[in-house]
């Protein structure tokens, strides 16, 4: 399915298809969720559209834990390798692409299972979130990136605020990329970003289930995996990546483990700096996608990640598809 070109403005929202099934699965980062997810997939006939910012970059696959080449033969998977590392793509783009994917998906017969650790990318296709529309500024948006790098993304959002007390909890202190959006919203169309988020949901059946696993445990997974990568490759990853003139400053060079091994490879950071720094900010990233995925949530049905935690799922997925059936044969 072709993606649309990331400098065209988002286009309309496709028809959705009323009464159709969306299964999602939702969880930190490292908890399991590509396995479940794949075994899911194989069980149920479905085809996974990926919900996470770092997939969407090419060239980027080992620092972001990209689903491999088998993985990706065993079950087709949506909404990976869309831009290149110095394109973007705006949320609203996201959302349309998510909404064309699932339909593609039920219209072939298959179950679409939306997959993730991306917060708003979940939210915005559950929960229709009516994205405003404003074709990207590129002179405006280098001007504020500029000043966001020069005072730190965290004061450039408390200006932010000033403006739009109303986006706190709608845009995280240090997600620079995101900050810039919500002014570039802002100053082209004269009214809070925060009022421009109102919500419209799709009108599918959808269940969402969790993936969650103690604190310690999830940590030492963590500390596992960028052991793994490193020796994968990955430094080697950021080198190629450099060397194909995609700097650091871009938002996609920004994310965890590539601003670091950037730095090092650019003498700013020793190894042992650059590592620890990727420990640390994998941690708060956890942190921070536990405020969107909260065990409290009576939407979301928890399940403590084991080995065989698919196969205690299957029973709550084929009620629920037994009855969105049912239902929609009502209907």
């Amino acid at each position: 399915m072709a993606e649309p070109s990331p400098s065209q403005a988002a286009p309309l929202r496709p028809s959705l298809t009323p009464g159709a099934p969306l299964l999602v699965l939702v969880g930190p980062t490292a908890v399991g969720k590509t396995q479940v997810s794949l075994q899911l997939a194989e069980q149920l006939g479905g085809e996974i559209v990926s919900a996470d910012s770092r997939l969407l970059y090419r060239g980027m696959d080992i620092g972001t834990a990209k689903p491999t080449p088998e993985e990706r033969r065993r079950v087709p998977h949506h909404l990976i390798d869309v831009v290149d590392p110095n394109e973007t793509w705006s949320l609203a783009q996201y959302q349309d692409a998510a909404y064309r994917a699932i339909e593609d998906i039920v219209g072939r017969g298959r179950l679409p299972l939306l997959v993730g650790g991306t917060g708003q990318y979940v939210w915005a296709v559950v929960e229709g979130w009516q994205v405003p529309r404003v074709p990207p500024n590129p002179r405006l948006r280098e001007a504020l990136e500029g000043w966001g790098r020069e005072i730190g993304p965290e004061a450039l959002y408390r200006k932010l605020l000033l403006l739009d007390p109303g986006v706190a909890g709608l845009v995280q202190p240090r997600n620079l990329r995101r900050i810039v959006r919500a002014l570039e919203v802002i100053f082209a169309t004269g009214r809070p970003f925060s009022q421009q988020r109102t919500k419209h949901p799709p009108p599918y059946r959808i269940l969402i289930l969790g993936l969650w696993r103690p604190r310690e445990e999830l940590y030492r997974r963590i500390d596992e995996r960028i052991d793994a990568m490193l020796r994968a490759g990955w430094l080697d990853e950021v080198r190629r990546l450099l060397a194909q003139g995609y700097g650091p400053e871009l938002p996609a060079m920004s994310g965890i483990g590539y601003a670091e091994l950037a730095a090092y490879l650019q003498g700013r950071m020793t190894w042992e700096e650059a590592v620890g720094q990727i420990r640390k900010r994998t941690r708060q990233f956890v942190r921070r996608q536990a405020n969107w995925f909260r065990r409290s949530d009576p939407r979301i049905h928890w399940f403590r990640a084991h080995p065989r935690v698919a196969e205690d799922m299957l029973p709550l997925i084929r009620e629920w598809l037994a009855s969105s059936k049912s239902l929609r044969a009502e209907g």
